[in-house]
């Protein structure tokens, strides 16, 4: 869990669519790929080829034959994404950049539901999943979305939208077992209660076992998980839908501990939310939406002892966290006169986050009531038939930094019905967390190592950004994005010189970064497709004159400067798929130790191998991380890090 990484981190010296369904999405051209309808760039259905933005779809197709397990592996599909696993549960995964163990300018939603958490302002991944058979698509966002969503969608927005229950009507299950993955299981059925109303249940398991740690020693990282939910989505008239839906979950952590099981390193996880939308459509121009959800999560966290050499801060305890989310959203867009298109909305959110702190971990103060009022408008102004200008700015009112202005402007320019050239710049904020202004290690009256500052201000960023999307051919086509980001108040960890201890955060910190992300598919044959990609990332941060950082500005990123892929998915006689997807990440620098450590570069290897035996009936087999027996993709080289190991697992899938 990302509190736990804390210590070590700290102190180094030591919306529901209408897309298509699954059945079409397997008969896409490429042409039909750009013309995927996306809503999380306008708040509105647009086709890919017409939006002013990186954004990346993954398809259902595109998950079911990835092999994956998990939500944050199916991430892995997204070009414009670092993804790294930690270990057994915990997952890195960021956007342009700041892929540290407490990343967070990265904004991820399900079905409108926002899940990151006020405790560090990034996202729990090890919680976050679903059945994968149930995601009708990812929309995956690289850059600044505070416009539309809001603070924290500083490099990225994540929109991960499950099927409408019309479309999983009837009974779907799963089970598959392996070298790595114990179990997972899965099953759903789905029925209609009227001609107008449809419903779902569905639920999930999940075991996974140990990894290994540098010397080939288990790393005592097991984990366990189960979930459910329903969905209800009801249309009582021809203008107006109804959905309810939820989801319920717990699960059990093992903790590396270097070797050593026991109760002391086992983290739980549990929660439950419910979700309420109402829409009504005027035309295909106009329409408005309501939206409120109640959303529980519980985490108890072990804290390791907090020990500056033979100085003790904290003895080893357990972090004790219950936060519920209450949120409601409104929009309304409609045609403005004769050309522009105008969408705007309201939104309110409230939080209570109650902690019973660990010896060496706290937060205090430990009950926090917190609210957050926000206000978004955006205008799409047509300049020429084939040019718009897209102005937009989200107002939003934190309780620790008042309010916050997001403005946003962005240029498209479709050169033909099957190439757009757009650009942009933006501005987004991340606005403090608990761990920034409320955190101590460790807990009073205990000396203090560590401390968030009251002063602690939201950290900025400018961006500008160019990109390029096209239909080059009926069987090629693809996409080109370039950004330059302006980072300003970026988290440090500072000291008075006089005194020293306690540590505390602060933003002395600025800088920028640049780089590119270039994706393709192209269709070889019928039955034959690929999909390559490639990014570039660049990060220059520094500490501004005069002010101070323990960390020499290295701690923020943790991040390859290059990746790239290519997944193959070839139709086979006999209704049998062949799947790969090799992808090669360069060395990773990291400063979660006394000196700057690296994560090797790497090439690796996933394939699947399936048999439709009949409509009912299809058989897997799975491998992942093939080239290497074990390797690790995150952390610092140190001799509790975390290897991921080679895994092959088979799965039956029935359909009725």
């Amino acid at each position: 869990m990302a509190v736990t990484l804390l210590c070590a981190w700290a102190v180094p010296a030591h919306a529901d669519s209408d897309t298509a369904t699954l059945d079409q999405l397997k008969q896409l051209s490429i042409q039909q790929l750009m013309n995927i309808p996306v809503t999380t760039v306008a708040r509105h259905p647009q086709k890919l080829i017409d939006t002013a933005s990186a954004v990346q779809v993954i398809t259902q197709e595109d998950i079911r034959r990835s092999g994956a397990t998990t939500l944050a592996q199916v991430l892995r599909l997204a070009d414009n994404l670092q993804v790294a696993q930690e270990n057994s549960h915990d997952w890195a995964i960021s956007a342009r950049g700041f892929n540290t163990a407490l990343a967070n300018k990265l904004l991820v939603m399900i079905d409108g539901r926002t899940v990151y958490t006020p405790l560090f302002s990034g996202v729990f991944w090890d919680v976050q999943d679903y059945l994968l058979e149930d995601i009708d698509h990812i929309e995956v966002i690289s850059g600044p979305g505070g416009t539309l969503w809001g603070a924290n969608a500083v490099n990225g927005v994540i929109n991960i939208i499950t099927k409408n229950a019309r479309d999983t009507q009837g009974a779907y299950a799963e089970v598959g077992s392996g070298s790595q993955l114990n179990a997972v299981a899965g099953a759903r059925y789905g029925g209609a209660v009227s001609s107008n109303t449809y419903f779902r249940v569905y639920g999930k398991y999940l075991n996974s076992t140990d990894d290994v740690l540098t010397d080939g020693a288990p790393a005592f990282d097991a984990w366990h998980e189960s979930r459910g939910g329903f969905r209800l989505d009801s249309q009582p008239s021809a203008r107006d839908t109804v959905t309810l839906q939820g989801d319920v979950y717990q699960g059990r952590e093992d903790g590396p501990t270097g070797g050593v099981p026991g109760p002391a390193s086992v983290a739980q996880t549990g929660g439950a939310n419910v979700l309420g939308r109402w829409a009504r459509q005027f035309s295909l121009l106009s329409d408005l939406s309501l939206q409120a959800y109640i959303d529980r999560t519980h985490l108890v966290d072990p804290a390791p002892a907090l020990t500056l050499g033979p100085v003790l801060f904290g003895p080893a305890g357990f972090l004790h966290d219950d936060l519920t989310t209450y949120d409601i959203d409104f929009q309304d867009r409609f045609p403005l006169g004769t050309y522009t298109h105008l969408v705007w909305g309201l939104g309110y959110r409230h939080t209570h986050d109650q902690v019973a702190n660990a010896p060496a971990l706290a937060f205090l103060p430990a009950v926090l009531d917190q609210n957050l009022y926000s206000g978004f408008i955006r205008d799409e102004i047509p300049l020429r038939p084939t040019l718009s200008l897209i102005v937009g700015t989200k107002l939003q009112h934190n309780d620790y930094t008042g309010w916050e202005v997001q403005p946003d402007a962005r240029l498209r320019w479709s050169l033909t019905g099957r190439q757009t050239l757009w650009g942009a710049v933006s501005r987004a904020v991340r606005t403090p967390s608990r761990i920034d202004r409320d955190l101590y290690e460790a807990a009073p009256p205990r000396p203090q190592l560590l401390e968030g500052s009251s002063d602690f201000v939201s950290e900025t960023v400018i961006a500008y950004e160019l990109g390029y999307r096209a239909q080059l051919s009926p069987r090629l086509g693809g996409s080109l994005s370039t950004f330059y980001n302006v980072y300003d108040d970026l988290r440090s960890t500072s000291f008075t010189p006089v005194t020293i201890l306690p540590l505390f955060f602060a933003n002395n910190l600025e800088g920028h970064s640049y780089g590119l992300e270039l994706s393709g598919d192209y269709q070889v044959l019928p039955s034959w497709s690929l999909h390559v990609g490639y990014t570039l990332l660049r990060e220059q941060l520094h500490v501004k004159a005069g002010q101070l950082d323990l960390n020499d500005a290295r701690n923020e990123t943790a991040d390859p400067e290059h990746q790239a892929s290519i997944r193959s998915a070839l139709q086979l006689p006999r209704n049998v798929e062949f799947d790969a997807d090799a992808r090669w990440v360069s060395t990773l620098y990291n400063n979660s130790g006394p000196t700057v450590g690296t994560v090797p570069s790497y090439l690796d290897l996933n394939a699947r191998l399936a048999w439709q035996l009949d409509s009912q009936f299809t058989l897997s087999l799975d491998g992942q991380n093939l080239l290497q027996a074990e390797h690790p993709e995150y952390g610092f080289p140190r001799p509790t890090r975390v290897e991921i190991q080679r895994s092959v697992y088979a799965k039956v899938v029935w359909r009725h």
